[in-house]
């Protein structure tokens, strides 16, 4: 269920690039993940749905496979040993990818961390990614290349949305066309706010707050948050 950085390797493992991210090799590694995945996963979906939370991670692990394989095979640094290079397994890059995508979303969001008290998801995710970039010159150099791709996704998709481009949108069944009676029935109270309304909550949140929106614009938000 690895990805090898070997290209005569993975041609008899093209799976391995989508399996990877569902597969750990130690019981810390698995925990530490989903810990992560867990914590930072609930804020992800109480402002945004699950589509998006299933596309960042999905995507971010494939980012994270892609950048790990595009490393090894250019730079002359991994060439030498890249026959023999240990292959790449685990949930860190697709994790990395929901971290940094709630980071980009609520920067100014803060949890409460032990020994740490309050810390800002912005300056959380900073640490994670300079942390990262440090290790591409050490012992697990294929994970951190691989995070630092699953975080580049997270911050771009986060970004493309704000700007009212959602890729999670790919994963939407087209609907067939229905003829339908116009009875000109008032509309739905309960009808879901669409994105650029969305995108301007967003907005407000990330510059003053979640305790800054009116009661309209959180329900708003509740109703954009829970619907499928």
């Amino acid at each position: 269920m690895s990805v090898p950085p070997y290209l005569p390797a993975l041609l008899y493992k093209f799976w391995t690039p989508f399996t990877y991210m569902f597969a750990h090799r130690e019981l810390f590694h698995f925990f530490f993940n989903m810990l992560w995945l867990y914590w930072l996963g609930r804020i992800f979906e109480d402002f945004l749905n699950s589509r998006q939370f299933t596309f960042t991670y999905l995507a971010g692990g494939l980012s994270g496979a892609f950048l790990f394989i595009l490393f090894y095979n250019i730079f002359p640094a991994f060439k030498d040993t890249l026959e023999f290079s240990p292959p790449l397994i685990g949930a860190s890059a697709s994790v990395m990818a929901i971290v940094v995508a709630t980071a980009t979303l609520l920067p100014d969001y803060a949890l409460r961390l032990l020994f740490f008290g309050d810390v800002k998801l912005k300056y959380l995710a900073i640490v994670y990614v300079i942390l990262d970039i440090l290790g591409v010159a050490g012992m697990n150099a294929g994970g951190s290349i691989a995070h630092l791709g699953g975080a580049l996704l997270g911050f771009v998709f986060i970004k493309q949305l704000q700007a009212g481009h959602d890729w999670s949108k790919i994963f939407l069944r087209k609907k067939r066309l229905k003829v339908i009676r116009n009875n000109k029935t008032p509309a739905s109270t309960n009808a879901v706010p669409d994105q650029e309304v969305i995108d301007n909550i967003l907005d407000k949140i990330s510059k003053s707050g979640y305790e800054s929106l009116t009661k309209k614009e959180k329900e708003q938000l509740f109703k954009a948050s829970n619907k499928g």
